[in-house]
Parts: C-alpha cells; structure tokens; sequence
C-alpha cells in the first residue's frame, strides 16, 4: 500500500474497504497535530506513512520525526524504521522525547502493558502520546492480531502505565460504523469479479449517505456503536 492510500484514499469503489477508516484517522492526526512537539517518536512506524503530513502541518511544532519498529517484522518486510527494537525495551533514554504516536499498532501487541510502559519512560514530562485503534475490523496480519479495545480498557491500561489527562474519542458512530461494515463486506466477501463490480457500484452511494448522516458518539455509554477510538494522553 502507498503513502496515498493512507493520507489521500479517495471515494473509488475499489478501496470502499479502507475509505472511512484511512480517512478518519488522517482527520484526528490533524486535529492533534499541534499538540506535537520537539521530537517525535512513531511507534510501530511501517513505512512512516504521517511523516511527511506532520512535519509539513502549518501548526505543527515537530523538529525531528523517529521511526520505531520491530527488529523481525512480520507485517513490514522492508522497514524504512530508523531505529529498530526488539518488543520489549525501545532504544532511547529516558525522558528522551517530547512526543510520541501509535496508529494502528496497539491491537497487534501481544503485551500492551510493556509498549505503553515504554513510551511513557521515554517521554519527557509534559510528552503527549498520540494513538488510533479499531474496534469494528476484520482478523487482520493474522496470526498478528491481538485485541479490540474499549475505551474503558484503554484508559485503564493507560492509567497502569502511568500516563494521565487521557482523552478518548470515537473515529465514527453508528452510520459511519455500517458504511465501514458495507464496504469491508462489498470488497472483502467472496464475490465473482463481476458481481463485485456491480454490488460496489450501488455501495458507493450508499456508503456516501451513511456517513454524511453519521455523527461521532460524544460519550461512551450503553449501546454506543463505534468504528475505533483515537486518544491523547500525557506524561504528568
């Protein structure tokens, strides 16, 4: 996949599949871009697709971007990483960053408590900690996926690891969370070619109403419906 198909998807019946959720997660980084600082460390990095979007952000105060990713990658072969870990403890002092983000990467960690440990020992006080997880997505990277999260869960791991002033909020609701599900179904579900041609031709439309109808739970309460959860949270 390239860099475009993570900051630019366009409405294509061939990426129904990734449309909602590239975009909402691009959407949130610039929402919190600005929270950025000094250097930033992007945890689980792949092919530092956000690079170029946060350095480049009019308000982004970012001097220097770090890759971090595993030593043996089964998701990444080729890793552009510049530093490379071993899972367990990150190459970096402590109190080394002033930022740090995790897009996608907190479901495929088989121990979340020792990578949130570790992003906040290498973080200066004051360091924000930037992250996106799914909640409604296919068994992916398989055998590589190990959880879904609430935002209940999350914000007690968060607690554990030492981090506070946590702010959690969904990536989409109700509507967004059924175009997300149509699209995955049209582009994923085993079709003929020219059946999935035809079905995704009708989905696009649909999926378009679903999600200028949609709007983002404010809170997590009974029977909330949610696509996945972004969240910020800070080395006190």
């Amino acid at each position: 996949m390239n860099e475009n198909e993570f900051i630019s998807v366009p409405m294509d019946i061939e990426l129904l599949d990734i449309y909602y959720v590239r975009n909402a997660i691009v959407k949130a980084l610039k929402e919190n871009v600005s929270k950025f600082d000094g250097t930033l460390l992007d945890v689980g990095c792949g092919q530092m697709p956000y690079k170029e979007l946060i350095l480049s952000a009019r308000d982004s105060k970012v001097t220097k971007y770090v890759g971090l990713d595993l030593e043996v990658s089964s998701i990444h072969k080729t890793s552009v990483a510049d530093l490379l870990w071993d899972g367990k403890i990150m190459p970096l002092n402590d109190k080394s960053v002033e930022s740090a983000m995790a897009t996608e990467v907190l479901e495929h960690c088989r121990e979340p408590e020792i990578i949130l440990k570790e992003i906040h020992r290498v973080l200066k006080p004051g360091g924000v900690f930037f992250f996106t997880v799914p909640f409604l997505w296919p068994l992916h990277e398989v055998p590589y996926d190990e959880y879904r999260y609430t935002p209940f869960c999350l914000e007690r791991l968060l607690n554990t690891a030492g981090f506070g002033k946590i702010e959690l909020e969904a990536l989409g609701g109700w509507d967004a969370s059924l175009a997300q599900m149509i699209g995955l179904w049209v582009r994923r579900r085993p079709f003929t070619n020219r059946k999935r041609k035809y079905i995704s031709k009708i989905a696009k439309f649909i999926i378009k109403y679903l999600l200028k109808k949609d709007i983002r739970p404010e809170k997590f309460t009974e029977s909330t419906m949610i696509t996945g959860i972004y969240g910020v949270a800070y080395k006190m």
